[in-house]
């Protein structure tokens, strides 16, 4: 199945932080709605907890993508294949 050229969803790959994060957020909405109407409230407090822990990471690391710059990219001296004069 070819992608649709007329829609810039489809165009470029969905690979950024942006995209993790909001499918991360759809999963935590989906698996919220799913365990507020089937699970007892023992185990709802215990998956609270977990995604508490997982929103103090998700914070972390975007503090830490925005205020570090990435690392620069290291040339390897000597590795050339032309011969040295």
């Amino acid at each position: 199945m070819e992608a649709s050229k007329g829609n810039p969803l489809f165009q470029a790959p969905m690979r950024t932080y942006t995209a993790y994060s909001i499918g991360c957020a759809i999963a935590w909405a989906v698996l919220w709605v799913i365990l507020a109407l089937t699970a007892r409230k023992d185990i709802q407090d215990g998956v609270l907890l977990v995604f508490i822990g997982w929103v103090i990471g998700w914070t972390s690391a975007t503090l830490a993508r925005s205020l570090y710059p990435p690392p620069k990219k290291m040339l390897l001296a000597g590795l050339s294949s032309e011969p040295k004069a």
